[in-house]
């Protein structure tokens, strides 16, 4: 891609205001010719490649015309891998944030261009053959564990969040958000919400405080050539609390997809080869960064998380406000969430 007027004009990205920020930030930048492309929008953060035909570079931005600014901090993802840049954590190298909303309408900042893929389905990690597949498994579960062994206050994410009460907080909010969808009666939910509301005070005792990532996952990573993990992306729900909901909640989207199918969720963990579930919990531990404690009552929190997430996509897809092919088998789905929320509560 080359330089010019129709770059320019690329949706959030203002290139003429961009460059004179850009050339102070990213001195060796040749800026005249600066191009960009989106690579990655919609209600998420946007995500746009920079090259100036030699290097190239990340710039990552809130959603055109957002709202609520918490829910799209720049400052956030910034700063946890500003803070990891020197743990065994895999993150870009960070090139510099932009406070000056004048800029491009909103904080933005600047990363590394990390050669990698993020693999999302089963189609597209299967090529790699099993032998291959369980590495990169395996690479990520020790991503996982190496990340919750980092000391928060030790790397300067000390105030980062407020991991006292964490759960009991979670476990408020994903009922509330279920409220917020209601379309139907769902007594599991109401059952599954009042169990883990009794179980969440002695889970909040027990918890170690640690980094969680808030949506650990195979295209979460980018994953080189030779399927190594060049790179944990997307902080935007970064915290400190209880690191255990990552690894519960990346069991939980594993058996999401033998339900709904790649369309809707991310199927990468039905790939043959990919750990499985017993597996993963295995070499999580073995890795030895915490105590998995009250597993159930995790996975019991990642169901009732999903189930709510899920419930608001078949409200609005009963609305009309979704596009897109899977929306229509949404609300089939959140019945076997709830049930495998109740049956973890049991069995752990």
């Amino acid at each position: 891609m080359t330089g010019g007027s129709c770059h320019d004009r690329t949706p959030g990205l203002d290139l003429a205001r961009l460059r004179p920020w850009f050339a102070e930030a990213v001195p060796h930048a040749r800026v005249g010719t600066l191009s960009a492309t989106l690579i990655t929008g919609g209600r998420s953060n946007l995500t746009y490649l920079l090259t100036d035909g030699e290097a190239d570079w990340i710039l990552r931005r809130p959603p055109l015309g957002h709202v609520l600014a918490t829910a799209h901090d720049m400052g956030r993802e910034y700063t946890v891998m500003a803070a990891l840049a020197d743990t065994p954590v895999p993150v870009p190298a960070l090139h510099g944030m932009c406070l000056d909303t004048g800029v491009l309408g909103a904080e933005f900042y600047v990363m590394e261009a990390v050669p990698g893929r993020p693999y999302r389905t089963a189609a597209a990690l299967g090529p790699l053959g099993p032998a291959r597949v369980r590495r990169i498994s395996g690479a990520l579960v020790d991503t996982l564990a190496d990340l919750h062994a980092v000391d928060p206050d030790a790397v300067g994410l000390g105030s980062f969040g407020r991991p006292e009460g964490f759960l009991t907080r979670q476990v408020a909010r994903w009922r509330r958000q279920l409220g917020a969808s209601y379309s139907r009666d769902l007594p599991d939910a109401v059952t599954l919400h009042a169990a883990l509301e009794e179980r969440a005070p002695a889970a909040d005792a027990a918890a170690r405080p640690g980094i969680v990532h808030g949506d650990f996952r195979l295209d979460n990573v980018l994953v080189d050539g030779d399927g190594r993990i060049r790179a944990v992306i997307d902080w935007e729900m970064a915290t400190v609390g209880d690191p255990v909901t990552d690894l519960a909640l990346m069991l939980l989207y594993n058996r999401l997809a033998r339900l709904v199918g790649a369309e809707v969720a991310p199927d990468a963990g039905l790939a043959p080869g990919f750990l499985t579930e017993a597996e993963i919990v295995a070499r999580y531990a073995a890795r030895g960064a915490r105590d998995l404690g009250d597993l159930g009552f995790h996975l019991g929190l990642a169901a009732l998380k999903l189930a709510s997430i899920l419930e608001g996509i078949h409200y609005r897809h009963l609305k009309g406000q979704t596009v897109g092919p899977g929306f229509d088998r949404i609300g089939e789905v959140v019945h076997p969430l709830l049930d495998a929320g109740l049956a973890a509560l049991k069995e752990h």
